[in-house]
């Protein structure tokens, strides 16, 4: 019986390294890669819950939304290491991004990863929006997972983004308080290098108004969807979204010489989508 045993996994080590694989019933001959595949997984999508654990975790259990990770504000803890809570499978879709736009693909659902992170978003009062900060403990936990997630798909830094990115019209998260600059300095997602960005501004103030059809412009060659029957508020809103993102401090929409000047950086950096 054991000789039997032997023979038959030497046959299946046999079939395997011979690019033969046995199945129940049939034989897959995996000898023949097409070289014309391309991996699913192209992007990963950063956004907030705007509400508190207990109802995001139903949200995002029911049957309309859904998305791959999920990471609460003070992540529960097993041994010295966080837990994040995979809710949809990475080989599944998820239904996180919506409409969505990014880099001349649609329907981002398809090609992308999903981590949602327990965050109320922003309260009104009467001076304008209030911003929540993320917690430490969150943050600490999501860096592993993007690396990991980053690395297993060999997601392009300039595909790390936030739901506002890639749905400007219709979402703000993760918000002007998600550290994207911090994640670059872990070598996670794309920012503009400094000096380059002075280059471009080229002696301009910051703050010195520019022509808002030549930034969109920019920022379609990023990346953005920018269309030509957008209305004035919509191309503001794109342009809130790319300066929320990289310019956190000030992100009005309104067109100036630093914006430009990032935007020129991120394709030298970057490339064109």
């Amino acid at each position: 019986m054991r000789l039997l045993m032997a023979v038959a996994a030497a046959l299946m080590l046999s079939a395997c390294t011979s690019g033969l694989e046995k199945q129940d019933g049939y034989v897959v001959d995996t000898r023949h890669t097409a070289y014309g595949a391309r991996p699913r997984i192209k992007t990963l999508v950063i956004h907030y819950t705007a509400e508190d654990f207990p109802r995001s975790l139903a949200t995002l259990t029911d049957r309309e939304v859904s998305v791959h990770y999920l990471i609460a504000a003070k992540p529960q803890r097993h041994g010295n290491q966080p837990t994040v809570l995979r809710l949809v499978p990475e080989t599944e879709l998820a239904w996180h991004a919506g409409n969505s736009f990014w880099r001349g693909a649609t329907r981002l659902n398809d090609t992308s990863i999903g981590i949602e992170l327990e965050n109320p978003g922003y309260r009104r009062t009467t001076n304008g929006r209030v911003w929540y900060p993320f917690s430490g403990e969150q943050i600490a936990a999501l860096r592993p997972l993007i690396r990991d997630i980053v690395f297993r798909y060999n997601i392009q830094p300039q595909n790390v983004v936030g739901h506002s990115d890639i749905a400007p019209q219709r979402k703000q998260d993760p918000g002007p308080l998600f550290p994207w600059h911090w994640l670059y300095e872990q070598g996670l997602g794309a920012w503009p290098d400094a000096e380059r960005v002075q280059y471009y501004l080229a002696g301009r103030a910051p703050e010195q108004l520019t022509d808002r059809a030549s930034l969109l412009a920019l920022l379609s060659r990023y990346g953005y969807e920018v269309t030509p029957a957008m209305s004035d508020q919509q191309q503001q809103k794109v342009i809130a979204a790319f300066q929320m993102h990289f310019r956190p401090a000030n992100f009005q929409g309104i067109a100036d010489a630093q914006s430009e000047a990032i935007a020129r950086a991120l394709l030298e950096k970057y490339g064109e989508n």
